[in-house]
């Protein structure tokens, strides 16, 4: 007896950033990814066992299939319903991810086909500057608010503010670059924590709080006032603790449904 099959999407492409970053985009079976609002997160699903095969265009599996399942912000705009973009980091040590990076296009997965999350602008006015902070993959879910919004007017002006060990892991680097080149209202400044001689880094160095100095980011247009500007953590949850110790006290407090605010963060682990 057979169970029906669980798969109901396949991996279309990899881009392969280093030997633990990558790029991955999967598109459900349905032909359109299902609506989301930019910064809301997806889950995929991976069969338990390691030597499942997954090629092929679905055939069914005997027996029960058990899944892992882990959630991802979502990189990709809404208007690419085609498929959904993952950016993601590989945890050696884990039991998820490996089983991802040995995946080639044509592979099949599961893909939840409900995204979900509140870590959206939804609650943030038109009108008001944002300072968006990102350790590693947390940077993805601000990749889709700015190829969702760019030019929109949809904020006055916004700063990204990407904090990662090494050069090497500032995955969207030429496109943060090349907006913030063309687009007066955008800022991208990427912080390197722990570069090496050979990285020959000339950008800033240490933790995502030097780029939050009053004056660099007075210098980018930006001032630390919860009544103007809304401040969005993702990432690394010491780095939000830290970082929300150094804003708390400035005024902001985090937004919720029952007391609005202008400090809003998701944590990735």
């Amino acid at each position: 007896m057979t169970t029906p099959d669980p798969w109901n999407a396949v991996l279309v492409a990899r881009e392969d950033l280093g030997p633990r970053l990558a790029v991955f985009r999967v598109r459900p079976d349905t032909g359109a990814v299902a609506d989301f609002e930019p910064g809301q997160f997806v889950q995929i699903g991976l069969p338990m066992d390691a030597s499942t095969p997954l090629q092929g265009p679905g055939a069914a599996r005997p027996g029960r299939v058990r899944m892992h399942k882990r959630s991802y912000s979502i990189a990709s705009a809404p208007v690419s319903r085609a498929e959904v973009e993952l950016y993601v980091a590989r945890v050696d040590s884990g039991r998820f991810t490996p089983i991802l990076w040995a995946m080639r296009p044509g592979d099949r997965l599961w893909l939840d086909p409900e995204p979900k999350g509140f870590f959206t602008l939804a609650r943030v006015p038109a009108e008001r500057d944002l300072v968006l902070v990102a350790t590693g993959t947390g940077l993805a879910p601000y990749v889709s608010m700015l190829r969702h919004h760019a030019g929109s007017e949809r904020w006055r002006r916004a700063v990204v503010i990407h904090g990662v060990r090494r050069p090497d892991e500032l995955g969207y680097r030429a496109e943060l670059a090349a907006r913030a080149a063309r687009d007066p209202h955008f800022a991208y400044v990427p912080v390197v924590s722990r570069p090496e001689p050979a990285d020959a880094w000339k950008g800033l160095t240490g933790r995502v709080q030097v780029a939050l100095e009053p004056d660099r980011l007075r210098a980018l247009g930006v001032e630390l006032d919860p009544a103007r500007t809304h401040v969005f953590l993702c990432g690394n949850p010491e780095m939000i603790r830290d970082v929300r110790a150094l804003l708390e006290p400035l005024g902001y407090r985090p937004d919720a449904l029952e007391t609005p605010g202008s400090l809003h963060f998701e944590k990735y682990w």
